[in-house]
């Protein structure tokens, strides 16, 4: 069957459309009003091998806070809704990922048991008009929705940009390896029998 979710998001802050195909070609179409994470949304697409369109609209005359955090919403769900019961998936992900001077490593397993570990350095305040502290607002929003344990870990970098696009292009593969179809295995990834 296709691992394909669509999922839409309409409050008074937002309006998201989301549609993500696991087993894609890498193509996007990302409109979510904040061109940094424009950047980064392709990045994961590109990254993982996933189809995914975002069209999003925020309220960003107050900020960028409700916009990003409900993007990641979104985008949990739709990996929640795609992956169903989990049968056959690799379950588990990792990978480490150098930009320039930074160094990132990203461990997923999807668990289906929330829980964000964030070691991150201290990054400049904003990347252009995107304020970095959301990069932890959004990777939480997607694990509570999308039921996903993982480690985040930026060893080093100087340059805030390179830094958050070390974890993207770290998360994108190590989610593509999880969510990949293991051979010969028709049952969930666990000794309980249930994800």
């Amino acid at each position: 069957m296709p691992r394909k979710a669509s999922v839409t998001r309409k409050t008074k802050e937002t309006k998201i459309k989301l549609n993500l195909n696991l087993d894609g070609t890498g193509k996007s179409s990302i409109k979510t009003t904040v061109g940094f994470l424009d950047h980064m949304l392709t990045l994961l697409a590109a990254h993982g091998r996933f189809d995914l369109e975002i069209k999003a609209e925020g309220d960003l005359w107050v900020d960028q806070h409700h916009t990003v955090e409900d993007i990641g919403i979104c985008l949990g769900k739709a990996f929640n809704k795609a992956l169903g019961k989990r049968e056959s998936i690799r379950r588990y992900g990792q990978q480490f990922v150098p930009m320039d001077e930074a160094l990132a490593s990203v461990v997923v397993d999807l668990s289906n048991r929330p829980f964000l570990v964030y070691n991150v350095p201290k990054m400049s305040e904003r990347v252009g008009e995107f304020e970095t502290q959301l990069v932890h607002e959004f990777l939480r929003a997607f694990i509570v929705n999308g039921g996903v344990t993982m480690h985040v870990n930026a060893s080093y970098g100087e340059n805030s940009h390179h830094v958050i696009e070390a974890i993207f292009k770290a998360w994108a593969r190590a989610m593509r390896q999880a969510c990949e179809i293991e051979p010969g295995v028709d049952t969930v990834p666990s000794t309980k029998g249930v994800l």
